[in-house]
């Protein structure tokens, strides 16, 4: 995972059926190309899950059955996406741990392959450089910078927002602030490392856990 700032990427955002990704849906996937730091392309797509989409989550981004009845189903939908980002790096919002749990499902169940495209966490990142903030979401981020939210909850939009956020970002990694500056940072994975207490006193384990289960003595 990148820690850094990177000017030629690919910043993608899914809306889904809910939060799993063992038995949810993704139902929209858009993406922003990105070269030199400027926006050259887009890629946006509903997709039909093939079941009626929860009310739950209709509610959240607005997605009704009636508007994928038309839409590609996930394989066609993905393969457009896999050859939209080729081999960029990809930006996102919580993708770590969200996104990319739908995506590389999809890709092993469809395609027989995962995903190797390295990425970039504007969460983590956040987290990193902002941590003072009582939160890192992107509506928290958004209203930090100053950044309209209209439109929030619909992945296009989510993704020319998020990219506000990131280019924000980039001035924080740019000249951290003195608390930025003392973070903890994985060598293995580039989270954040927390503070915890276990059975043989304190010590610093990675946020990550337990995807990762890098630990250090405090």
């Amino acid at each position: 995972m990148i820690i850094s700032y990177t000017d030629n990427y690919v910043l993608f955002d899914l809306e889904t059926t809910g939060l799993s990704p063992e038995k949810d849906a993704i139902i929209e996937i858009s993406a922003l190309k990105v070269s030199g730091g400027e926006v050259v392309d887009e890629f946006s797509t509903l997709v039909n899950p093939g079941f009626h989409i929860p009310y739950s989550a209709s509610s959240v981004n607005g997605i009704m059955d009636d508007m994928v009845i038309e839409a590609p189903t996930i394989d066609i939908a993905l393969k457009n996406f896999i050859s939209f980002i080729g081999d960029s790096i990809l930006v996102g919002h919580n993708i770590k741990r969200f996104d990319m749990g739908f995506i590389q499902r999809d890709a092993v169940n469809i395609f027989g392959k995962h995903i190797y495209n390295e990425i970039l966490d504007t969460l983590i990142l956040s987290k990193r450089y902002l941590p003072d903030l009582p939160s890192h979401s992107l509506g928290a981020l958004a209203d930090y910078y100053s950044i309209s939210y209209e439109g929030a909850h619909r992945a296009l939009a989510d993704c020319h927002i998020n990219k506000q956020v990131y280019d924000c970002l980039t001035k924080e990694i740019a000249n951290p602030s003195e608390a930025a500056k003392a973070v903890k940072v994985c060598p293995r994975c580039g989270n954040i490392l927390k503070k915890r207490t276990g059975v043989y006193g304190d010590f610093w384990g990675c946020a990550s856990y337990p995807d990762c289960k890098f630990t250090m003595n405090s």
